[in-house]
């Protein structure tokens, strides 16, 4: 089981660094970094699910342009827009 949790965060930050963007993947990396140690499997599997959403939409939802998302995850959403990248 704690290997299948492993390899679950590996994928979870692969797909949060390989986004296509500098920006995106700098950003996405950087939140899923910092959080992903310290959430649960199913909040894993919620974060999993966030990160098939469009770049742009979430840079939307970062910035606080538009908080139409499709996600039902409301912890995962509310990390992720009170985050601050370090930069």
């Amino acid at each position: 089981m704690k290997s299948n949790i492993e390899n679950l965060k590996k994928k979870i930050l692969y797909r949060s660094q390989y986004r296509g963007t500098k920006e995106m993947d700098k950003l996405l990396f950087s939140f899923v970094s910092k959080y992903i140690d310290e959430i649960d499997e199913i909040k894993l599997l919620s974060l999993e699910k966030f990160l098939d959403n469009d770049d742009e939409d979430l840079y939307k939802l970062y910035n606080g342009y538009d908080n139409k998302i499709k996600f039902n995850d409301s912890y995962i959403i509310e990390l992720f827009k009170n985050f601050r990248l370090n930069k």
